[in-house]
């Protein structure tokens, strides 16, 4: 054997024993109460480990398990658990002073659970404080601990590949987040520090916060200061709870902001994108995005925010929002008001399926404005949407009334083209994850006369609505053959203006359906809105639709005639 693979040999040996060997002459286990001590000190939660190992090659100590406890206000149950923790350590004091000086914290697959409680706080709130869930016994063999947070520090630590779980106290749902990474440089409890945090959001989005924190708030973690980046691409809404799942609502959520707080007050500024929202059951995923450039202002103290003048776009139709809501509890109470004026109404037709409006087969909206003053409030998840909508000198290209209403008699022979013009529409509208409510609602059609009346559109788009026609003076005459047929039916009415003829529409959105008002149901309503009534008590007849017009005057500023 050469001198040369001799030597190679003993060297050979010689690390073998070092890096198999050496390792278990150092009882390692012995800083396990350290590690624990100084962990439990620094979070403020009873930290517990398994066995310890060294690896020489790594650099590291390595322990089975890990466990952090929770607040017990909480749960009994761990904040945070996992099957492997790697702590890097600087190895000649450890070996030749047994001197532990941890430079870095790995846990691999760890999964966390937060949880909220009814007044808003997050049992993440606590870490760094003083709800450990009792202290560990002291051993022997333990170096003292500093007993105090801002000692505690490392250069890298890391969770990789975990789970996050979330959700409230007072219910079983729970949201969970796979492959979530997070890697703190230089992580200390009393400095700032740059954090990196990544996770796979249910349905297959994407998540992404990348910024500084700190230094950690000993009284309230979640008041900790940070300034940092946010993006959301293709988060699933039905997921979180934002919106109700169970009705089938939902939509995709794209969303890029930057964030800051400090002393308790967080800013944060950005764009969002609702994509393939559906806002009410029975309605379809809208084709036109929602965009959103927002502005809010939080109190994290509070759990209350507002949201500043921010704008809403669907396609070149543009709305104003502004308002307030409160985070406590289970669920986001919002009150916000949409203001619009003039938008196209051709860019919101993508946008009305996810209302649950359908448009008949082969119609679409080719000309006209919406006016909008609309109120939301309540639970995110079941948010009501409350206001007056108008629509202004408008054209539904391939859709001829006329013919719709050919079954009713009263209407027969109505000629108003295979395009439908409509110079004024205007109700107020009331819309639930249930459905739709339109109240005084009325319309001017130039080839027919007016329309009012109200109803409503259920989860499944069947239509309720009780209407009146109030005709032109040329199709209402007296004596003509629609005035002679609504006279036999008993529903004209005998204003001079024109003559009135109740009917019902049913059917869907897409489909509907004019049948007679047999039992005249609709007339009394009639002549009511339509100001018959009370022409002839007064002794002055009223112009067709006036008396309503002046009942909805001023509605959007405009203001009509007396």
């Amino acid at each position: 054997m050469s001198q040369r693979l001799r030597l190679f040999l003993i060297i050979l040996g010689i690390i073998i024993v070092v890096v198999v060997i050496l390792p278990l002459l150092i009882p390692v286990n012995q800083f396990r109460p350290t590690i624990e001590e100084k962990a439990t000190s620094a979070l403020g939660r009873k930290v517990t480990l398994g066995n310890l190992s060294l690896s020489l090659l790594g650099g590291s100590l390595s322990a089975e398990n890990l466990s952090i406890g929770d607040d017990p206000k909480f749960s009994p149950s761990p904040f945070l658990t996992a099957k492997s923790l790697e702590v890097g350590v600087e190895l000649m004091p450890l070996i030749f002073s047994k001197t532990l000086n941890v430079t870095s914290v790995s846990i691999d697959h760890p999964q966390v659970t937060l949880l909220r409680n009814t007044a808003g706080q997050w049992n993440y709130s606590s870490l760094g404080g003083s709800s450990a869930q009792g202290e560990p016994k002291r051993s022997p063999a333990a170096a003292k601990p500093s007993g105090t947070p801002g000692e505690f520090s490392v250069r890298k630590l890391k969770l990789r590949d975990g789970q996050i779980i979330i959700g409230s106290t007072g219910t079983q749902k729970r949201s969970t987040y796979d492959h979530v990474n997070i890697t703190a440089s230089d992580f200390s409890m009393t400095t700032k520090f740059p954090v990196t945090v990544t996770a796979d959001l249910p349905g297959g989005g994407k998540f992404m916060f990348d910024g500084k924190v700190g230094p950690i708030d000993q009284t309230d973690a979640s008041l900790t200061p940070l300034d940092a980046r946010l993006n959301v691409s293709s988060l699933n809404l039905a997921s979180t709870g934002f919106l109700d799942a169970a009705a089938g609502l939902g939509g995709l959520l794209d969303l890029d902001a930057t964030i800051g707080s400090q002393n308790g007050e967080a800013e944060a500024k950005g764009t969002s994108k609702l994509s393939k929202a559906l806002l009410v059951a029975g309605g379809s995923p809208s084709s036109e995005p929602v965009t959103v450039d927002f502005n809010t202002k939080d109190d994290l103290r509070k759990n209350a925010g507002i949201l500043n003048p921010s704008t809403l776009k669907i396609g070149n139709a543009v709305a104003h929002l502004n308002g307030t809501y409160q985070s406590a509890g289970e669920a986001t109470i919002l009150n916000i008001k949409v203001d619009g004026q003039n938008m196209p109404a051709k860019d919101l037709e993508s946008f009305l399926p996810a209302l649950g409006i359908h448009l008949p087969q082969g119609a679409t909206l080719q000309a006209g404005t919406l006016n909008t003053n609309l109120n939301l409030s309540g639970p995110s998840d079941r948010l009501v949407i409350t206001g007056k909508v108008g629509l202004f000198a408008a054209k539904v290209a391939g859709f001829d009334l006329g013919s719709k209403t050919s079954a009713v008699s009263s209407l027969a022979g109505i000629k108003t083209g295979k395009d439908l013009e409509i110079e004024k529409l205007t109700t107020d509208l009331q819309m639930t994850p249930n459905g739709l409510k339109a109240e005084n609602f009325f319309a001017a059609i130039p080839s027919l006369g007016t329309l009012a009346g109200g109803g409503t559109v259920d989860s499944r788009n069947n239509l309720d609505f009780k209407m009146a026609a109030t005709l032109t003076h040329a199709l209402g005459a007296a004596g003509s053959p629609i005035s002679s047929a609504a006279g036999a039916l008993g529903g004209g009415s005998g204003c001079k203006g024109g003559t009135t003829v109740p009917f019902l529409i049913q059917g869907t959105t897409s489909d509907p359906k004019f049948v007679p008002d047999i039992g005249g149901a609709a007339a009394a309503m009639a002549k009511s809105q339509l100001g018959c009534t009370e022409g002839l008590v007064s002794g002055v007849t009223k112009k067709p639709g006036e008396a309503i017009s002046s009942g909805i005057g001023g509605l959007f500023g405009k203001k009509t005639k007396p």
